[in-house]
This record gives C-alpha cells, sequence and structure tokens, in this order.
C-alpha cells in the first residue's frame, strides 16, 4: 500500500485545484448568467416534472421530456397565435400616434413667448419622427452589427434550451455524482444539507406563487375600480409580468396604459389621456406598495428571512446587479444562512441538524492511572495471633 500525502502537501494541492477552478469560472464569466438563465428554467419547471411523475407513474427522464417539449412548444405557437392580432394593434396605435404627432405638430409651429424669451418648438416633431424611424429601422452602416447581436442572441438561447434539457432531465444523476466526490463519511451531510437547501428554494418558488397570485388580484380590482376595460386579463398579465424583475413591470405599466389611451374608461368622464395618466398613477402607487411591503413579506416568510433584510437585497441588487440578481439573490441568502449555520454547528462540536444528537465521546482511561489503587475503604487486617477460620 502507497503511503498517504503529507498533509501540508494535501493542501497545496487543494489551493491549486481551487485556484484552477477560479480562473476558469473568471474566464467563462459571459457564459454564467446563460447557465443560471437554464439552472432557474429548470428549477420552475420542476414542480410540473414532479406533478406528471406522480400522475402518470413514470421515470424523472419521461416527465421532464414531457414537460420540456410542452413547454417548447407553447413558446414556439405563442408568437404564431399572438402576433397577427398584435399586428393589427400595433398598426391602430402607430395610426393614432402620428395623428397625434400631427396634432401636435400644428400646435408647435408657431413660436412662442415665455416672458422675454422667444422658444421655437417647430422642429421638435420632425426630428422625433426620424429618430423614432431610425430606432425603428437600422441604417445600412448598422446592419452588420444588428445581424451579429442577432446571430449572438441566438446562440445563446440554443445555449439555455440545451442547458435547461439536460439540467431537468439529468439532475438526479448529477448531484449524486457531486455528492460521490466528498469523502463517504461527509456524504449524508451533503445529502441532508442539500434537502434542506432544496426547501428553501421550492419555499422561494412556492411565495413567488403567491406574489403573483395576489398582485394579479390587486391590480385587477383597482384597475376594474376606475374602469379600465379587460382588467382582470390586464391584472393577471400584469401579476406575472412582476415575476421578471425590471422589465416586467415595466410592460405591464406600458400595456395599461396604451389600453387606457385607446379605450378610455368604462365610466369615469375624463379623457382618455387624462384616464391613462390615473391608470398609471394607480400601477405606480401598487407597484411602490409591493416593493416596500408585499414583497419583502411574502418572499421573507417563504424563506424564513426578516423582510428588512428582504428589502434591502433586493434594492442592493436592483442596483448592483441587475435584473438576473434580484430574480435569485433572496433564495441564494437563504442557502447562505442554511450552509452557514451547518459550519457553526461543525466548529461548534454540535448536531448539524436539529433532529441530530451529537455523538457522545467515550472517555478513554490514562494508562498512568491503571497501576494506582482505587479508592475506597481497605479491609481491615486480621489481628495477630488469630488464625484464619477454615471453610
Amino acid at each position: 500500500m502507497k503511503q498517504p500525502w503529507d498533509p501540508a502537501f494535501r493542501y497545496f494541492i487543494l489551493t491549486i485545484i481551487l485556484a484552477i477552478a477560479a480562473f476558469i469560472l473568471w474566464s467563462v464569466r459571459v457564459a454564467l448568467p446563460p447557465l443560471i438563465s437554464a439552472a432557474l428554467a429548470a428549477y420552475f419547471l420542476s414542480p410540473a416534472v414532479g406533478f406528471f411523475q406522480t400522475r402518470l407513474k413514470a421515470s424523472r427522464r419521461l416527465a421532464a421530456n414531457l414537460v420540456f417539449f410542452l413547454v417548447l412548444a407553447l413558446l414556439v405557437a405563442l408568437p404564431f397565435t399572438i402576433l397577427p392580432g398584435q399586428l393589427g394593434a400595433a398598426g391602430g396605435i402607430l395610426e393614432d400616434l402620428n395623428l397625434a404627432l400631427d396634432k401636435l405638430q400644428v400646435v408647435l409651429q408657431q413660436p412662442r413667448l415665455v416672458g422675454s424669451v422667444r422658444i421655437d418648438l417647430s422642429t421638435l416633431i420632425p426630428s422625433l419622427r426620424a429618430n423614432m424611424g431610425g430606432a425603428i429601422v437600422p441604417r445600412p452602416q448598422d446592419a452588420l452589427r444588428v445581424l451579429e447581436i442577432g446571430s449572438r442572441n441566438l446562440l445563446w438561447t440554443l445555449v439555455i434550451l440545451v442547458s435547461t434539457y439536460f439540467l431537468m432531465t439529468d439532475w438526479d444523476r448529477l448531484r449524486d455524482w457531486l455528492v460521490g466526490i466528498a469523502p463517504p463519511d461527509a456524504q449524508p451531510d451533503l445529502r441532508r444539507l442539500y434537502e434542506e437547501i432544496h426547501k428553501v428554494w421550492m419555499g422561494y418558488l412556492g411565495g413567488q406563487i403567491r406574489l403573483i397570485v395576489v398582485l394579479s388580484i390587486l391590480y385587477a380590482a383597482a384597475w376594474a375600480l376606475i374602469g379600465l376595460p379587460g382588467a382582470a386579463i390586464l391584472g393577471l398579465l400584469a401579476g406575472v409580468l412582476n415575476l421578471v424583475p425590471e422589465i416586467g413591470p415595466g410592460a405591464a405599466a406600458l400595456l395599461a396604459v396604451i389600453v387606457a389611451l385607446l379605450e378610455g374608461s368604462s365610466y369615469l368622464p375624463v379623457s382618455n389621456i387624462w384616464f391613462a395618466v390615473i391608470t398609471l398613477g394607480v400601477y405606480l402607487a401598487l407597484n411602490n406598495i409591493k416593493t416596500l411591503w408585499l414583497q419583502p413579506r411574502i418572499l421573507g416568510h417563504s424563506v424564513r428571512m426578516h423582510e428588512g433584510v428582504v428589502f434591502l437585497a433586493i434594492v442592493i441588487s436592483i442596483m448592483l446587479g441587475g435584473a438576473l440578481a434580484v430574480l435569485v439573490v433572496v433564495p441564494v441568502l437563504a442557502t447562505i444562512g442554511v450552509i452557514g449555520r451547518y459550519v457553526r454547528h461543525r466548529l461548534l462540536g454540535e448536531a448539524p441538524f436539529p433532529d441530530e444528537v451529537p455523538a457522545i465521546p467515550i472517555p478513554v482511561p490514562d494508562p498512568s492511572l491503571a497501576s494506582s489503587p482505587e479508592p475506597g475503604p481497605h479491609p481491615v487486617d486480621d489481628p495477630p495471633g488469630k488464625k484464619p477460620e477454615k471453610k
């Protein structure tokens, strides 16, 4: 049998491995957001996989294939079913916008005097139309850049789809392989630690679903009170879109404002423009309530974190990390808390999990005390001259 490595050499090899892993992660850091997006997609679809696995009595691979291709077919078919109607609506919106710009150009054609200052805004609308046309139709010198960006986004989309598929179908084997890397005596703790982290992420998913339901009801009820047409559908879309940080709330607000501009209120005696302002104001008020109170409370309760910590984490991640960081910051902090508690209990020699009892160490006797007489009363010697009695 070969002699085991010296502990100092083991730590040296471990340091080299960690340095190489850090260098590889830094080199492929551009690929981390798509891979994280794929992991989140597989995570959000995992309850559906479990549902089909239980109902159909099928293997995980079969259930994952069913869910993945159903979602993929929905994503492919959705643009072809919704896009024609949306193009017609977009054409109507562009016509209304052009009419509004024509009226505004007539108003701004004459210079205005503000005190002794003469303000001429006659060129504002033509320049605005030129900029809008350039934004919609790219210039010839920018065509190559647009093609490059489109090709790159298509490749990253393929990376996300393929990674999501393999994470959904082979996650069990990947998890067992990762746990198997650890020493055998540490593997039970790693499996239990994985279960605790899995509970955190499932709780976060449940919190997001509850948040979507509550927001959908609030937006639909508030918009129905002011007479917005299609308030129920718009409220549901706003609740779902709030799942996507930064982009989702803006898209929900834009959609509601467009409907308010085109349709007006069902019973409020105001113009369409003022009704659009009212609709946007109601949405912003509810969105602030969501950001300041509702979202931290629901998500904090779902992962057992203080709502103040959740609020600060979301705000800081918005300023520093962007939409993807906002989406994962709460469960990541809760995961760090689970791992930190485990390490703390291990360092203090306590049970790492609440339902485990730490092993009681068996005392080892000191060899130096083996020849010493045991404490206690000594036998009394027989008095001199007395013979021992025969039995």
